[in-house]
């Protein structure tokens, strides 16, 4: 198929497109930074930089492409700027649907978070809903992901995408990540909050299997929701840093994400559990 990759050089990004083009996809990758443009094309992917928040830009990059399927992976999370995030995750989607839309694209797959679920005592489901009434600032983060997965529903396909916290090259956790380095100066605290990570290739690997999957949306977390007395521990042996203190207050709506769903769909996670991820997935 013809598929446009909105965010090729992120995370994700650059994991899906090498698996999109080893599966015999053409595939364009929409990029901010130019450069990227040589490492896309290594990965056989041909590079279009844009700026998302240009919707002519947008309209006109969709309209000569006339892709099949747009995946969305797009965010502003790796320089931790979450004003940005946000009107990505607002603006930027509206102008990427709407170029869709307007060209007849057939499907959109895009990238959303399983942690916006309101607070419940399991791990949440696809049909539970968000945490609308949560407090600032996490009410931003929510209100975001509501817009974002609004305006996707409005395609004639559209799989959300509701990924776990990343861990894996260049992510947060890596070894040389924000959260390592803040573990590593003992900044945070073991709580009972329970949270669901993902590897980035398995992340990936779900956007690459959800081109076959049926409109809806799929929590895309490992078998093990834990709580942070349990994961940070391990977490901080991984990265050889010091034991982190313990705390008993933990955040809103830390209850973790189940998979059920996207395993009935034969996404099977590589990594099943953060407990062996950790050890040997997070360069």
């Amino acid at each position: 198929m013809k598929i446009v990759v909105a965010g090729a050089s992120g995370i994700v990004g650059r994991e899906l497109v090498t698996m999109l083009v080893q599966a015999g996809h053409e595939v364009t990758g929409l990029i901010r930074n130019p450069d990227y443009i040589p490492v896309i094309k290594n990965m056989g992917g041909f590079p279009v930089t844009v700026d998302i928040f240009d919707r002519e830009a947008v309209f006109e990059i969709i309209r000569g492409i006339q892709p099949e399927v747009i995946i969305h992976q797009l965010t502003a999370l790796s320089a931790r700027n979450f004003v940005d995030n946000a009107n990505i995750r607002k603006e930027g989607t509206r102008n990427l649907v709407d170029a869709a839309l307007a060209v007849g694209v057939r499907k959109i797959i895009a990238q959303s978070i399983s942690w916006a679920y309101s607070p419940g005592g399991e791990p949440a489901k696809e049909d539970e809903p968000l945490d609308i009434e949560a407090p600032m600032p996490r009410r931003t983060t929510v209100e975001g992901i509501q817009a974002l997965e609004s305006k996707v529903t409005e395609m004639p396909e559209h799989v959300i995408l509701r990924y776990g916290l990343f861990y894996g090259p260049d992510t947060w956790y890596a070894t040389n990540g924000f959260v390592a380095e803040q573990v590593r100066q003992g900044e945070l605290a073991a709580s009972e909050g329970i949270s669901s990570f993902v590897h980035v290739n398995d992340a990936a690997r779900a956007a690459h299997l959800a081109l076959d999957w049926p409109s809806g949306t799929f929590n895309i977390v490992d078998n093990e929701p834990a709580p942070g007395t349990e994961w940070l521990p391990v977490y901080a042996d991984a990265i050889s840093a010091p034991a982190p203190v313990f705390q008993s207050e933990s955040g809103r709506g830390e209850r973790g994400a189940s998979n059920s769903k996207a395993l009935k769909y034969g996404w099977q996670p590589q990594f099943t559990s953060w407990r062996d991820g950790f050890k040997v997935g997070l360069m």
